[in-house]
């Protein structure tokens, strides 16, 4: 089993920054791609970014390209999303996920709990 949490979310105004972190616990974390997913009320969950097991292959949804970062540290356990000129369309619950490298939830097989991110206009 693989625990993950994520922190780093909060309210920022239109045009700021922030850093989530996902945390893993238990099996291995270089063992799997990792994935980050957002989920605004009302609509379903959406793709954001992925990074392989290695980290040498990165993929973001067009939405975010440019302006979003996914990394990851094995040797700590723990991946990163830093996120810059953030927009009210970017307010959602974040969740990091890890699993085969896609751009499909469905492939991802252990979540956190998620993280809240507001960008006001």
């Amino acid at each position: 089993q693989v625990q993950l949490v994520e922190s780093g979310g909060g309210v920022v105004q239109a045009g700021g920054s922030l850093r989530l972190s996902c945390a893993a616990s238990g099996r291995t974390f270089s063992d799997y791609a990792m994935g980050w997913f957002r989920q605004a009320p009302g609509k379903e969950r959406e793709f954001v970014a992925a990074i392989s097991l290695s980290g040498v292959t990165r993929i973001y949804a067009d939405s975010v390209k440019g302006r979003f970062t996914i990394s990851r540290d094995n040797a700590r356990n723990t991946g990163y999303l830093q996120m810059n000129s953030l927009g009210p369309e970017d307010t959602a619950v974040y969740y990091c996920t890890l699993g085969q490298f896609s751009s499909t939830w469905s492939r991802y097989k252990y979540w956190g709990q998620g993280t809240q991110v507001t960008a006001s206009s």
